[in-house]
């Protein structure tokens, strides 16, 4: 049987390896039942009966071909032995095509293709990863085709994965989605394209550029715009803020690639490229912060309160093993946890184990405290703050008193202390910091674009630029101009020296305000909060000594004495307010005796001998004993105030409230104005004009507030002015007969200080008009504004004899009608006096001779009135002129 069986040509036997029989068209023909009515041969074997292994592996195979007739299948069938006659070119023979033909053959059909929509042998854009056996062996091919495409040297047809493709997570979440190879090297070709390819509106390639600027500075951060990214890779866009860890690795990897393909020898400065998010659109306040952000990328805003030191962090540890002396590792930490090796792979001891110091890789940390603005937090509440860690070349970017804008990861770690504490299980939250911006460097001079500077630079040459300034501050404030020029000069400030380290004078201006409430005096402090920059305002009854100065305190973690920043070490070049000035405790006050000239403040507490940096002008408002200011007596006695507190302040503003029938009238109809101007609903553009009409008697043309800000940040960083060829001779006569007066009249001391204070203040006059010196004009301004705080603190009986004898410093870059209208208005008071005196009632015109107002004019040399007459202050004051009688007329 077995001889039989070798001899049939059929036989599975003789031929195992032979291939199923396959019909036209690809289908498999068995040979059972391709025959249904023929007779079979009986088994020939009893193995195939009792189910041999190695007969059911051949059917199971399909092999085992038998049948007489099975040669049937491959007759010839000349109906179905054709081809689609489509697509065939029967045309004759053809001779071999050269390489270029060929190639361009093959380019033109796949263009076909792609527009027929046909599947050829790549990936189509738009298509998935098709989960075939062949994957695995193309996977390295795709991979090095992604990254030829974003190196730009692929076409489009050739590009692996589209935007479509990229957001079908597949049921992954985005974390998971991210971290899988495929995605992961679509976002970073497609990050690199992005660095590499996006042009702003002007066809400047931004990124290259950044990058150039980055490398010259030996930097390792680069700042991606979040917007543009957003405009370009809306997907990247979507997944950043959702898992932002694993984002910013895979940005980094790609970032490092792009900076090494043009600086390829930059990996010797820097070994890792950081890609800083900025612009994210959504601000988070502090208080707002819940579960659903954790481990998501957040941006808020607030103070920095305090930071520790820059401590090292273990980055790439490595371990020696004190048994064979074989390094472990290395060991990549993560923030949360800590990796330990868990035995040696040379002696397979479980340890002790060592650091390697020498091997060990570390990194810079540092943690600070980040607490809400003053001005965010809701009333009655009590600020929030919240850490957040620094790495790397984040360390030191900002210091304690820094409003900042902080962009980083939400995270949380589990806390111990906490927990037991509470009793229950709960987690700390941090925030990792990935991008801080200043709110100061927002504003500061380099940030000003070059119109902003073309604007400033126009501004300045102006002659009248001065008078602008200080109608532009607190132009929503009736009246008080001399407080206006105070503030504004405080805020522009002098120019600090220190020759030789040897001796400071300080350059910032202290300004005291004093008088009656209702004055606006907080309004005008409120006022410069918002306007100047790196501003602390703080109140005399909520501050205390160590408030304002500083305070030790012990760090919680590592349970250090540490030294804490007060109010007046905040405002380091700055300004610190300081409202309800009386109200402070004697003992508080003589605290900050030492910032004010000195601008240091030495401490000795818990160990701590140092002394800390208060280069700031003081501006503070107080009110006078009893509740109003009395012009009968001096200054030193209408407030509680000490000597040596009052002599620190370079000008004293007293804010008297007269009754005057007219200006009290010009006042009320400026505020109702004010009011009906600000209302939501309103649309009036001329009250706007009528408001700067009645708040003053200049017509100068205030400035826009945005404005008036940029250019004062533009003057104090860029304008220096210094003293040239000074009139000392004016400055010393004017010292001397201030002197004398002083004396005289008992009220506050004039002492050098006062002459430190004028050239300080000709110095920020200078910086106003953007000057290199300080000539005549500002000195002649400043001791005008010296003379003027002197006398206004003096009795009301003495006030009008010091005008007298100091005329000539006060007349200066006056204009003649206000001289005149003053004038005008004092005889006015005069009259309206008299006459209440002689007749016991008010009258309802008064008269004034037109004789009396010439022979004041001369004294200060003014001899023509005729355009005083024809006048906008003249006629708004209500006075006419009535040139019959030569009286001038004033309706009450």
């Amino acid at each position: 049987m077995a001889e039989e069986t070798s001899s049939d040509p059929f036989s599975t036997a003789t031929s195992p390896s032979r291939p199923s029989s396959r019909g036209r068209g690809g289908r498999r023909i068995d040979p059972i039942t391709s025959s249904p009515g023929r007779d079979l041969p009986p088994f020939e074997d009893e193995s195939e009966l009792l189910g041999d292994p190695a007969g059911e592996e051949e059917e199971q195979d399909g092999e085992e071909l038998f049948g007489d007739q099975l040669e049937q299948d491959y007759r010839v069938i000349p109906a179905l032995d054709v081809y689609d006659q489509d697509g065939m070119d029967d045309d004759g023979d053809f001779s071999d095509l050269s390489e270029t033909a060929r190639q361009a053959a093959e380019r033109e059909i796949r263009q076909r293709e792609r527009e027929e929509g046909i599947l050829t042998g790549r990936m189509r854009r738009g298509l998935m990863y098709e989960e075939s056996d062949e994957e695995d062996e193309s996977a390295p091919r795709k991979r090095r085709r992604a990254e030829r495409a974003a190196e730009g040297e692929m076409d489009d047809d050739e590009m692996i994965e589209s935007i479509e493709n990229l957001e079908d997570m597949k049921g992954h979440t985005v974390r998971e989605w991210v971290s899988m190879l495929g995605p992961k090297t679509e976002i970073k070709n497609r990050f690199k394209n992005f660095l590499r390819t996006f042009v702003d509106s002007k066809g400047h390639n931004v990124y290259r550029e950044k990058i150039r600027q980055m490398v010259e500075a030996n930097k390792e951060s680069l700042i991606i715009d979040y917007n543009l990214l957003a405009s370009v890779e809306q997907v990247l866009a979507y997944f950043l803020p959702e898992a932002p860890t694993e984002m910013l690795q895979n940005f980094d990897e790609a970032a490092k690639e792009v900076v090494l393909s043009m600086y390829p020898n930059y990996e010797k400065i820097v070994k890792e490229i950081h890609v800083r998010i900025g612009e994210l659109p959504l601000i988070e306040e502090l208080r707002s912060l819940r579960q659903l952000h954790l481990n998501q990328l957040i941006r808020t805003s607030g103070v920095v309160t305090s930071s520790t030191g820059v401590l090292p962090q273990l980055s790439v540890i490595k371990y020696d093993c004190n048994k064979c002396n074989f390094i472990l590792g290395p060991f990549y930490q993560s923030q949360n946890n800590e990796v330990k090796p868990g035995s040696c792979p040379e002696c397979q001891s479980t340890g002790p184990f060592e650091i390697n110091m020498e091997q060990t890789i570390y990194k810079n940390y540092q943690r600070i405290t980040l607490q809400e603005s003053p001005g965010k937090v809701p009333a009655g509440r009590l600020p929030r703050s919240k850490d957040a860690i620094l790495l790397d070349d984040q360390v030191d970017m900002c210091k304690p008193g820094d409003e900042i804008e902080l962009t980083g990861i939400y995270h949380n770690n589990y806390d111990g202390s906490l927990n037991i504490a509470n009793g229950f299980p709960v987690f700390a939250t941090v925030i990792q910091a990935n991008h801080i911006t200043k709110k100061d460097d927002k504003m500061a001079a380099s940030c000003l674009t070059d119109e902003d500077i073309k604007a400033i630079i126009h501004l300045s040459k102006d002659e009248r630029i001065g008078e602008r300034i200080f109608a532009s501050i607190a132009p929503s404030i009736y009246g008080h101009e001399d407080i206006k020029r105070a503030l504004a000069l405080a805020i522009f400030g002098g120019e600090p020296k220190n020759p030789g380290g040897k001796h400071k004078v300080r350059g910032d201006i202290n300004v005291l305000c004093c008088g009656d409430p209702g004055t606006a005096k907080s309004q005008f402090l409120k006022y410069v909060e918002k306007t100047a920059p790196r501003v602390v305002f703080t109140t005399g009854q909520g501050a205390s000594a160590v408030g304002l100065t500083a305070y030790v305190q012990r760090n919680p973690i590592s349970k250090e004495w540490t030294l804490e920043a007060g109010a007046l070490v905040l405002a380091d070049k700055g300004i610190c307010v300081i409202d309800e000035f009386d109200k402070m405790n004697d003992s508080d006050r003589t605290s900050i005796h030492e910032a004010m000239e000195q601008q240091t403040i030495s401490i000795s507490k818990a160990g701590i001998v140092t002394s800390l940096q208060a280069r700031c002008a003081v501006l503070a408002a107080a009110n006078p004993i009893g509740g109003r200011y009395d012009p009968s007596l001096t200054f030193a006695e209408n407030v509680d105030l000490t000597e040596p507190i009052v002599s620190r302040f370079d000008v004293l503003c007293v804010v008297r409230d007269t009754v005057d029938p007219i200006q009290d009238e010009r006042l009320a109809r400026f505020v109702t104005g004010s009011h009906i101007k600000h209302h939501p609903d309103a649309s009036d553009t001329q009250a706007d004009e009528n408001l700067n009409v009645l708040n003053t008697n200049s017509s100068v043309e205030p400035l826009p507030q945005d404005l008036l800000k940029k250019y004062i940040t533009y003057c104090k960083e860029k304008v220096h002015p210094k003293l040239h060829k000074m009139d000392q001779d004016k400055i010393a006569k004017m010292y001397a007969e201030l002197r004398r007066e002083s004396m005289s009249t008992g009220s506050i001391p004039i002492t050098v200080r006062h002459i430190e204070s004028m050239i300080r203040m000709a110095e920020a006059h200078a910086k106003m008009h953007l000057r290199d010196y300080v000539n005549e004009d500002d000195v002649n301004m400043a001791i005008r504004i010296m003379l003027e705080s002197f006398i206004s603190t003096q009795k009301f009986s003495i006030t009008r004899t010091m005008r007298k004898t100091f005329s000539r410093y006060l007349a200066f870059r006056k204009d003649n009608n206000e001289l005149l209208l003053f004038i005008l208005t004092q005889l006015a008071a005069d009259q309206m006096s008299f006459n209440r005196n002689r007749f016991g009632m008010e009258q309802e015109s008064i008269e004034i001779s037109e004789k009396d107002l010439q022979d004041k004019a001369r004294q200060i040399n003014i001899s023509n009135l005729t355009s005083f007459y024809d006048s906008e202050i003249f006629k708004s004051n209500r006075f006419s002129r009535d040139s019959k009688r030569k009286v001038i007329v004033q309706s009450v």
